[in-house]
This record gives structure tokens, C-alpha cells and sequence, in this order.
């Protein structure tokens, strides 16, 4: 038997043409301004023409033969069709450059942009890191049935899609116990889940959620603090309010993430790292990272706030993430990139996507953008300045109207010709800035994340 698991229109082929047509009918900033005062050009193009025709004939005593036919020349040479054809084809060739990359922008804006961003903002897992963690440590308190607290947590975890979630599965799924099930489930975004099972009430999630009373917290529960400098998250379990264990996971930072890092620095963007994580466990990976700040205990909605706070500090503002939860702060964000392995909504919300997931390509948009920019004002530049020396030349009588019409429309073609150049590949090497020379890497600044009820809340 065969079933239908998803209608045509949501399969995610479907969903990569939406994205190209979007981009297609969104416009970068210079071809939209560029587009405004087209017609007001035009209008001042046909007023300016006979005015010249009655200057030619009654001031310069032209002849009217004469005068006129300068005058049509001067309405084809003076034509904007080349400096209209600047941007639109160059910001087309780059979107086509990039889908060529697995890089989909939504519109020409984002891309034009994208070089211009001063300040840039990563969700920590499954956009910096691999978004696999896997249980390296598992404690369990003295004197208690380690078997019905792996059960608890398997009912608790096991209908969760957080990447903790499975991991603890995936580690309990190695271990012999008995598996239950539990009807109620109280799940706290940013805090942990909760449920009652064998007449007890349980929690699993971060420290400040589960432990209730720090001071008579179990002895056992302190060894934790050395597996979160090692750069570990730590998951506490507790039974009526008191821990009875903890599971240390590991998420490794990607293999290019580093290096992506250090090429933003190198061009003077500022890179931030946000994440529900603890101070400890985020400094020791933003340490590895290199990243220029972090934000240590923030709930989801914490991220919108930050990158409020950071537009009102940086010109362009960033934001890398791949979840549910990171969808608003794409949708805030000047330019929102979205991981393609990620959730839809995060790839509907944001205005890049990278289909593979891989953080080079960050790269390659900034490089691409540049160019971009580059192509753009070469275009916008000789353009006008082949309006203008037809324009002398008419006045001076130098041209006729054939060769006025090669000089236009040449200009046209050799402006799209130069703009197809963006189909070629991008070396971003050739874009490595030295703002921040190659050293020792410092400690990234901790920046504490807007006041909420709880701390240290990694996004269970």
C-alpha cells in the first residue's frame, strides 16, 4: 500500500521555486531606485528635447533640418535603457550564482546587503554546532533505581524532536530497562519537560528548573560544573523536587564553523553567539569558535531581544539559525539565514537559505555580494558616462543618428554582458579582509541575556 505523506506543493522542490519566483519580483535597493526616477528621466528627456531643437535653430542657427534631426539623435543617445539594465540583470545573475551553490536568497535586497552587514548573530545548536549531541556521562544518585529513572526519562524525552531529546533516546536505547509510558506531559520551551509517573513528580531540563534548593542539592550534582568548562550541556533529572541524576552531552562545533568566523572578523563584522547554555559551557565553545561575544542563558524569545539591541547599535544586523525557535529572530533580523536542514518555518521566515546547511557558504554570500556591488556601480558608471559623451558629441556634431543608435543600445548590451560575469565563480579569498589579524585567540565577551524568571535555560 502506498500513501500520500505530503501534497506536491509542500514538497521542498516546491517550496525552492517558490523561493526563486520571490526572489525574481523582489528587487535590490538600487534597482528599485533606479526603477523610481526612470520615468522622471524620461519626462525630463522628452522636455529637454525640443527645448535643445529650439536652441539649435533659433540660437545656434542650426537650420531646421539640422536642428531637428540633433534632436532625435539627442532623444535616442540620451535614452536611460543602459543605465536602467545596471542592476536588475547583475542582481539575477547573482541569485542564479548562488541557487548554483545551494544558496537560495528570497531578493535581490538581501543579497546587495549581505556585504554591508557589520554585526552577525548565530543560534548555537545545529547552526555553529553539528545539532547531534551525544551523552558522554551519565550520574545517577546514590541508592536509587537507576532503571526507573532511565524510564521516567524515556517517557519524558522519547516525543520530543529537540536534538537533546534524542540523543538521551538514542544513549538509553543501548541500556536494559523497563520502557513507560506517560499521559501528561507539561513541556516548557527553554526550561525542560515535566510529568508524573509512579506517584512522583518528575523534571528534566537545566539546573534552574530542576533544583529547587541549591543548598541541599546532592554532592554528586557539583562534579557537573567540571563537565560544563570541558564545554558540555548538563541535563538534571529530579523526583519530587530532588535531583536524582544528570546526563552530560557533547555537541561538536563544525568542522567549518571556526573558519567561517574568523573570515567575518577579518572583514570587521562583529560575531555573536546566542544560547540557552550556561556561561561555562558557552564560553568554552565560543573560546573555540573565536566569536567576538556570547550570550549565555537566553530562553527563544530572549533572541528577538537581542537583535532589537543590536540594530540600534550596528547599521546591518545578521541572524543565523535553523529551529522554531530561532523564526522570529530570522524574521526581525535585517537579513535572516535560515539552515536548509532545518525547520520550515525558519526557512519560510528568512530571507537566505542554505540548503546544505553548510556555514562556508556564509562565505561565499559575502563574496558574492561584494561583487555584486562591484558589477552594479561599474554598470551605473559607464552608463552615464557613455550618455554623456554621446550627448557632447551630438552637440558637437560628431556623431549622426546610425552611429547614436550603435552607441545606445551597444552600451545596453556591453552593460548585461559585464552583468553576466556574476555567473562565474567567486574566489572568496580575494574578499579576506585584515581588519582583526591572525593571533591567539582572546575570550569571547559574556553578555548577560534580557532578565527572565529562569537562568541557564538551554531550549529543551
Amino acid at each position: 500500500t502506498m500513501t500520500v505523506s505530503k501534497e506536491s506543493k509542500d514538497t521542498l522542490f516546491a517550496k525552492i521555486i517558490r523561493m526563486v519566483e520571490e526572489a525574481q519580483k523582489t528587487p535590490s535597493k538600487t534597482a528599485s531606485f533606479i526603477n523610481r526616477i526612470e520615468n522622471t528621466y524620461v519626462k525630463i528627456v522628452l522636455v529637454f528635447v525640443p527645448v535643445m531643437i529650439a536652441v539649435f535653430y533659433f540660437l545656434l542657427d542650426w537650420g531646421w533640418n539640422e536642428s531637428f534631426y540633433r534632436g532625435m539623435v539627442l532623444l535616442t543617445v540620451a535614452s536611460p535603457c543602459a543605465l536602467v539594465a545596471s542592476a536588475t540583470p547583475a542582481v539575477l545573475s547573482a541569485i542564479s550564482n548562488a541557487a548554483k551553490h545551494g544558496i537560495l536568497f528570497k531578493g535581490g535586497i538581501a543579497i546587495e546587503n549581505f556585504s554591508a552587514m557589520d554585526c552577525i548573530a548565530f543560534d548555537k545548536t545545529g547552526t555553529l554546532t553539528e545539532g547531534k549531541p551525544v551523552v558522554t556521562e551519565a550520574s545517577y544518585l546514590a541508592d536509587t533505581d537507576e532503571k526507573h529513572i532511565m524510564s521516567v526519562v524515556y517517557a519524558l524525552e522519547h516525543s520530543s524532536t529537540h536534538p537533546i531529546a534524542s540523543a538521551l533516546v538514542k544513549h538509553l536505547d543501548t541500556k536494559e530497562y523497563e520502557k513507560s509510558q506517560m499521559d501528561s506531559i507539561q513541556d516548557l520551551t527553554g526550561f525542560g519537560l515535566a510529568g508524573e509517573a509512579f506517584g512522583s513528580k518528575w523534571k528534566i531540563g537545566k539546573k534552574t528548573f530542576v533544583v529547587t534548593d541549591e543548598l541541599n542539592e546532592p554532592s554528586f550534582v557539583k562534579e557537573a560544573f567540571a563537565l560544563q568548562n570541558e564545554g558540555k550541556t548538563v541535563i538534571y533529572v529530579s523526583q519530587d523536587d530532588k535531583v536524582v541524576a544528570y546526563y552530560a552531552l557533547l555537541d561538536t562545533p563544525k568542522s567549518e564553523a571556526k573558519d567561517m568566523i574568523a573570515f567575518f572578523k577579518a572583514n570587521g563584522v562583529h560575531t555573536i553567539m546566542i544560547t540557552g547554555d550556561n556561561e561555562a559551557t558557552g564560553q568554552t565553545i565560543g573560546k573555540q569558535l573565536g566569536v567576538d561575544e556570547i550570550r549565555a542563558n537566553c530562553l527563544p524569545e530572549d533572541k528577538t531581544t537581542i537583535l532589537k539591541e543590536l540594530q540600534a547599535k550596528y547599521k546591518l544586523v545578521g541572524m543565523v539559525g535553523d529551529g522554531v525557535n530561532d523564526a522570529p529572530a530570522l524574521a526581525n533580523a535585517d537579513i535572516g539565514i535560515a539552515m536548509g536542514e532545518g525547520t520550515d518555518i525558519a526557512m519560510e521566515t528568512a530571507d537566505v537559505v542554505l540548503m546544505k546547511s553548510e556555514l562556508d557558504k556564509l562565505e561565499y554570500c559575502y563574496g558574492l555580494s561584494k561583487k555584486l556591488k562591484k558589477i552594479t556601480m561599474q554598470n551605473i558608471i559607464f552608463s552615464i558616462t557613455v550618455i554623456l559623451i554621446l550627448i557632447l558629441s551630438n552637440l558637437f556634431q560628431l556623431i549622426n543618428l546610425p552611429l547614436g543608435v550603435v552607441g545606445h543600445e551597444g552600451s545596453t548590451i556591453l552593460v548585461i554582458l559585464n552583468s553576466l560575469r556574476l555567473l562565474a565563480e567567486i574566489p572568496t579569498h580575494h574578499f579576506q579582509g585584515t581588519a582583526k589579524p591572525a593571533g591567539k585567540t582572546s575570550n569571547p565577551t559574556q553578555v548577560p541575556c534580557p532578565k527572565n524568571n529562569l537562568t541557564d535555560t538551554t531550549d529543551l
